[in-house]
């Protein structure tokens, strides 16, 4: 990825300075019936009927693949073994230029951007922009984001809690009057087809690897995939 991004003609054609981060799930190479208590007791029928048990990532694990976790997108969703894919992309042509993989939790996404854009701000030597969605919307996300010089675009999260209260955005006028912002909003959209190339035509729906470190270089794989199918093409124009 370092050398792909660095070539002569590659390099120029990168933004420096506004970036945008997305998270997508990576199905495990594992089977429920894999998903058993840690101290094997309740597992009398070899994992098979699983039905009406409560089962959670610190009381059971994987035989096949311990390192996958079970997790659901959202509420009402199947919930998989799977592990959590974390990508960084340029906005100026849509290049990914940064990729991680997570254990699958609800907070990944959002310390996965910090670990991510701080290296992508340290590199910069000033201030750069990150575009996300609104599952990053979090006070302390964007605390976090804005002391390593970081200015969050990220998408308003007002949604109407269960109790009907409106959400309280942590992201204000102060950063949505700028028309940055809105451009970042528009050019985030363009990440998701790094994972929708990654899942239909690679290999990034399903994993045939076990072990996060092998998911992780797979996943990698993926988007320099994606960056070499794209480049060409922004060379030519």
């Amino acid at each position: 990825m370092t050398r792909l991004l660095n070539h002569p003609q590659v390099k120029p054609r990168l933004s420096d300075e506004h970036f945008s981060v997305d998270g997508t799930l990576i199905e495990a190479w594992a089977s429920q019936k894999s998903f058993r208590p840690r101290d094997g007791r309740g597992d009398d029928n070899d994992g098979a009927n699983f039905h009406g048990q409560k089962r959670k990532n610190d009381t059971h694990a994987s035989t096949s693949d311990p390192d996958s976790r079970l997790y659901r997108k959202a509420a009402g969703q199947e919930a998989n073994l799977c592990y959590m894919g974390h990508a960084t992309m340029e906005n100026r042509h849509g290049l990914a230029v940064a990729g991680m993989v997570t254990h699958a939790n609800g907070t990944a996404e959002r310390r996965a951007s910090e670990i991510m854009l701080e290296a992508k701000g340290k590199a910069a030597g000033h201030r750069i922009t990150a575009g996300e969605d609104k599952a990053y919307d979090t006070a302390d996300h964007v605390a976090n984001l804005r002391a390593i010089n970081v200015t969050p675009h990220v998408t308003q999260n007002r949604a109407v809690t269960r109790t009907g209260k409106t959400r309280t955005s942590a992201i204000d006028e102060r950063t949505t009057r700028h028309p940055g912002y809105g451009m970042s909003q528009s050019r985030r959209a363009m990440i998701e087809c790094i994972f929708g190339w990654g899942k239909q035509h690679g290999t990034m729906r399903k994993t045939k690897h076990r072990g996060i470190a092998r998911v992780a270089a797979n996943f990698l794989l993926n988007l320099v995939a994606y960056n070499l199918i794209r480049i060409p093409k922004l060379v030519a124009a």
